[in-house]
């Protein structure tokens, strides 16, 4: 198998932008997943599904040779509520602002800049959306989903006592009185 198709696989969205397509009034991509790509990107996150994600991105040129991408991602997922493990639907809706520099415009030796100011390396001379939405997603969703109006209650002592461990105590306790 080629690098290309291997790429390919370990980003289910591609939609690659090069720095010289956007024009310097700006360029704005609405996107949307189709039904293979969702299928994909959902298998890699671990969940059960993505039935809508879409990405709308104002697309800018930044300063020598950079790009800022500008916009939000929304989605809804279907995963499994953690308490009740009945199938759910969460709605995710995540702002984007990131700055792309070229190596040698990212370079901030000479000047303070606080992490999360800093630019992203603008490799080569594009940025792709689809895998920028794609990560954005991903670290939205929450690993924790709940059923609306579900809380984990702890067991009380009476079911705490009911363990296998407590079975294994009494049974350790009455050895010990046989002994004596």
């Amino acid at each position: 198998m080629s690098k290309p198709d291997q790429k390919k696989s370990a980003e289910p969205w591609r939609v690659p932008v090069a720095v010289q397509d956007v024009p310097e009034a700006g360029r704005r991509f609405e996107l949307a997943a189709d039904g293979g790509t969702r299928a994909a990107i959902a298998k890699m996150a671990g969940i059960d599904g993505v039935s809508r994600l879409k990405a709308l991105f104002d697309v800018t040129r930044h300063k020598l040779g950079g790009l800022r991408i500008q916009g939000n991602v929304s989605a809804t997922v279907g995963q499994n509520c953690v308490v009740t493990l009945e199938p759910i639907e969460s709605e995710i809706e995540e702002e984007v602002d990131l700055v792309f520099a070229p190596d040698a415009a990212a370079d901030l030796s000479e000047v303070e800049v606080s992490d999360d100011d800093a630019p992203e390396p603008l490799i080569g001379s594009s940025v792709d959306l689809g895998v920028i939405a794609t990560e954005f997603l991903i670290l939205a969703i929450d690993p924790y989903p709940r059923k609306p109006g579900v809380v984990f209650e702890r067991p009380g002592p009476a079911e705490v006592s009911a363990n296998p461990f407590a079975a294994l105590a009494a049974l350790k306790k009455a050895r010990g009185q046989n002994e004596d």
